[in-house]
């Protein structure tokens, strides 16, 4: 009965962890496009 524990429970943390991963995934992609939004917009404000 240990043996069969564990990997019913790797199986869910594989499931919990995919859309916490995409999710992340995500807010990584926004943060970069944000940042650089920023940066091309600070650049064109101090640059005239």
């Amino acid at each position: 009965m240990t043996q069969e524990t564990p990997p019913s429970k790797t199986p869910a943390e594989k499931d919990d962890g995919s859309p916490k991963f995409g999710r992340l995934l995500l807010v990584l992609i926004f943060a970069v496009m944000l940042i650089v939004v920023i940066t091309l917009g600070s650049e064109a404000y101090y640059t005239n």
